[in-house]
């Protein structure tokens, strides 16, 4: 009776703890995604980077950047977009904003030209913030089938252009003892055990988040906080989804939340919906990954059948 007695309180005391455990990780999020002040980022410095800045995610958090008072850098490969965006800023902020452009192809240069590039169009700034935005998706296929060109640019852009823009910046973060840095991944690679037909595309969203929690531990107490945004589906041209509120963001929207998650958690999901869909994605974890394979499977053929 005595040991009954004791496995019952054990068993009591365990599930409060756990019960208590998940309420404050339940608070900590709420808090987080609606009551937390957002950092100032003018605190890193006053300058930004954002790489990707002329489409998408990466055109939406330059405005957004803007409007908290940065000067931007922008880096892409289009100079006819790059100039359209920095007009678009201009006629939005006038002069408050400080625009710079650089035309860089991040799928063919090497590793020490992107660093040069961005030396020469850092020289004299202070940078506060890198957002390392720019990246390449893929159709659904099975891995043999990948054309070898866009294998190499996707291991280009969403790898070693991450790598080198951020070597291209932290040098002078460490002199200032101040910065932040944006890492842009993907839920499909930190939330979701495996995504069949995307293998390359999200293993190199997975070296993102390894990359951003390493080098955030390397670099603490020095003033750089860095950080791994893992969102799920955001409506751009690149997921070719539409905007559907409640459960698909627009470009502006996310970029509203993902701006007033910088410089905290060194992984996170910062719109509120897909901190949900994630919960629901883990729990089901294999429902969810068959899912997603009948579904890369599916649009694979309709992929296809367009040809």
């Amino acid at each position: 009776m005595v040991l009954a007695d004791f496995l019952i309180a054990t068993g009591a005391v365990l599930g409060f703890i756990s019960l208590f455990k998940n309420v404050l990780t339940f608070a900590r999020w709420l808090y987080a995604a609606f009551l937390r002040k957002p950092k100032d980022l003018r605190d890193y410095g006053s300058w930004a980077i954002v790489t990707g800045a002329t489409d998408g995610i990466g055109k939406a958090l330059v405005f957004e950047l803007a409007s908290k008072g940065l000067n931007l850098v922008l880096v892409g490969r289009n100079p006819s977009k790059l100039e359209a965006t920095s007009m678009e800023l201009r006629d939005r902020f006038g002069a408050t904003t400080e625009v710079k452009t650089v035309v860089a192809d991040l799928a063919k240069l090497s590793g020490e030209e992107i660093v040069a590039a961005i030396a020469g169009a850092t020289e004299g700034i202070d940078v506060g913030l890198l957002v390392n935005n720019a990246g390449m998706g893929c159709p659904p296929e099975y891995f043999h089938e990948m054309d070898p060109e866009l294998r190499e640019s996707l291991l280009r852009v969403n790898v070693n252009a991450a790598v080198w823009v951020t070597k291209g910046v932290i040098d002078g973060m460490l002199k200032r003892k101040r910065g932040a840095i944006l890492n842009m991944g993907s839920g499909s690679a930190t939330y979701i055990s495996a995504f069949p037909l995307l293998t390359l595309y999200v293993s190199t969203k997975a070296f993102l988040d390894t990359f951003s929690r390493s080098i955030s531990l390397e670099y603490e107490g020095q003033g750089i906080d860095i950080q791994c945004q893992a969102p799920l589906f955001v409506s751009t041209k690149m997921t070719k989804m539409k905007s559907w509120y409640l459960f698909i963001p627009s470009a502006e929207i996310f970029s509203r939340a993902s701006v007033r998650w910088i410089g905290y958690d060194r992984v996170c999901n910062p719109y509120w919906s897909h901190s949900v869909q994630v919960f629901m994605a883990r729990t089901l974890d294999t429902i969810t990954v068959w899912g997603l394979g009948c579904y890369a499977k599916w649009s694979r053929a309709q992929e296809r059948s367009r040809r």
